[in-house]
């Protein structure tokens, strides 16, 4: 047996020690290298094996580094095995650079042998492409978890490794670096690659990908598109009328009265929907998006909605091209201040499960709006493969739920919610539906409910100012070991602090065994973040509370 590796430069090997990496033959835990565990388990890239053991035992933490000298040994070379205990159970991973994939998990006695294993590509750096690297590293059949770009925040937690430097805008270099690290899956978090054709070509690269076409991705892509398949498919919607002309919007605006709803058709980030409360409101975003241009290309083209009253839901469904999959219901808050006031955002917060999507509104949505949805993109040549992301509101008038617009991502921060309530195996789910064989997966979601809080730069979703630090993000987590905190928008300054780098910068989220309790532990760890230059609404969560004290009185 070789040498014993020296101790990690970052951390001494102390508690917040997590795996050890092969780099410039030199041990590192992946807080100072920002490379996962599992990518560790993976790739052996110093052509030595490498041990490491961290855990629990009879109390104590433990954790060493060891390397291995391959010559030494009689099994197949290049392999690495990480032993990792967590109490009683033991998982060992065993990866030979032939690409067979061993995996033995034991718990308590009992066996386990994983079908295949992959190596996992996420696309995006957002708090969304978070949670789903959280999700993918924990999944059993996922060896390794790449984000591209991913951020600070995603680097330094060991979610996943990240890759800054590759190019997302260019499928060849995706494709490259597929083929280049063995990539079996990829995942495209934002929709702006899905739109311009990203998975169209990794598929024909022979490169299974979750997301959809860019022809299905217009779905998201063009509001217009999204409602005329309503009126082909007799899918619920709001009354609405499609303008280029900002005078012939005007009337129509003025024909139909306000409260209305003015939207730009194409991807605004988040920002390209205007409730106009009055008819000058109304005027004032037409001329914004079709005089000013300041949407671009995505606000050419307006769509004019009628005005719904009721409550907003989300609701999210994985479809392979032919079936689809609901996942557990979400509610997020859109605007920006506490009591629902201010400007629509990406979102400020969100929680899971949403008390008003009953399974008997489930089976009406399925039905009337995502089944038909699902039918009718394959009957009109570009089937769907994906998630698909239905942003209903529950009319108050009739109980009944309307589609207000398509998203074909998950939501941010609805992700974040869902992803620390699954329990299922991500990799394989989604490999599934990439395969067409939804029908035969079955989702096991935790009972409890999570709720996440997005702390947001001052002055979002209008100027904000990047580069302020942000501290004690390790002390917040620590709060609650119910406590996750997903990273939106942060970087590093030159002297290794976090600092924001976008508007919605991180997403405190936790769980609890009611909406009472898991918004207490959110906020709890909100307290302890030190960011004076950071908002966040205090009321996430309040039509939860207001349903669940209805139901207990």
């Amino acid at each position: 047996m070789g040498d014993v590796l020296p101790a990690c430069s970052c951390c001494d090997g102390g508690a917040r020690h997590r795996a050890a990496a092969a780099f410039a033959d030199r041990g590192e835990c992946r807080g100072r290298a920002g490379v996962s565990s599992k990518t560790l388990r993976a790739f052996g890239l110093l052509g030595k094996w490498l041990l490491c053991l961290e855990g629990n035992s009879d109390g104590k933490r433990f954790s060493e580094h060891q390397s291995f000298d391959q010559a030494s040994d009689s099994l197949y070379s290049p392999i690495r095995v990480v032993n990792r205990a967590y109490g009683s159970n033991l998982i060992v991973t065993a990866l030979k650079s032939t690409g067979l994939n061993t995996a033995l998990s034991s718990t308590n006695g009992s066996l386990k042998l994983p079908e295949e294993r992959v190596t996992v590509l996420v696309i995006g750096g957002g708090g969304r492409e978070h949670a789903l690297c959280y999700a993918l590293e924990r999944s059993p059949s996922c060896d390794a978890v790449f984000c591209a770009p991913g951020n600070s925040g995603i680097a330094q937690s060991g979610d996943a490794t990240c890759i800054p430097d590759l190019d997302i805008t260019s499928s060849e270099a995706v494709i490259s670096f597929c083929h280049n690290w063995g990539v079996g899956l990829v995942v495209v978090g934002p929709e702006a690659p899905l739109v311009a054709g990203l998975a169209n070509d990794l598929v024909k690269a022979g490169i299974p990908t979750f997301g959809p076409s860019s022809e299905a991705a217009a779905l998201e892509g063009s509001k217009d598109f999204m409602k005329k398949l309503c009126d082909k498919y007799n899918i619920p919607t709001a009354k609405y009328r499609t303008f280029t002309n900002p005078a012939y919007a005007k009337q129509y605006v003025k024909d139909q009265g306000a409260p209305i709803v003015v939207k730009a058709d194409g991807l605004a980030a988040g920002k390209g929907v205007v409730v106009a409360m009055t008819l000058d409101e109304a005027f004032e975003a037409i001329d914004t998006m079709l005089v000013e241009g300041s949407f671009g290309p995505a606000g050419s083209r307006v769509i004019i909605e009628e005005f719904l009253e009721g409550e907003e839901a989300s609701f999210f469904a994985l479809v392979d091209g032919e079936t689809a999959l609901p996942l557990e219901s979400a509610q997020d808050h859109k605007r920006v201040g506490d009591g629902d006031v201010g400007p629509n955002t990406g979102g400020m917060g969100a929680y899971s499960p949403a008390p008003i999507v009953t399974e008997e509104l489930k089976k009406k949505v399925m039905e009337s709006i995502i089944l038909p949805t699902v039918k009718g993109m394959a009957a009109e040549g570009c089937k769907f493969v994906g998630v698909l992301y239905a942003g209903l509101m529950i009319e108050k008038k009739s109980g009944l739920p309307k589609l207000i617009e398509y998203n074909v991502r998950f939501g941010d921060p609805e992700c974040q919610v869902l992803m620390m309530r699954l329990e299922s195996d991500l990799a394989q789910v989604l490999i599934s539906a990439c395969r067409g064989e939804l029908g035969k997966v079955s989702l096991t979601w935790s009972p409890e409910l999570a709720t996440v809080v997005v702390m947001a730069s001052e002055g979002y979703p209008g100027a904000y100012k990047e580069g302020t630090v942000i501290k004690n993000l390790d002390e917040a987590e620590q709060v609650s070991p119910a406590v996750k905190i997903f990273h939106a928008g942060t970087a590093f300054d030159t002297d290794g602090n976090f600092v924001a780098a976008g508007g919605r910068v991180l997403g405190v989220t936790a769980k609890g065994k009611d909406i009472e309790e898991a918004r207490a532990k959110a906020y709890d760890a909100l307290d302890v973040v030190d960011w004076p230059e950071g908002f966040y609404r205090h009321d996430i969560g309040w039509r939860a509370l207001k349903h669940r004290h209805m139901f207990a009185h």
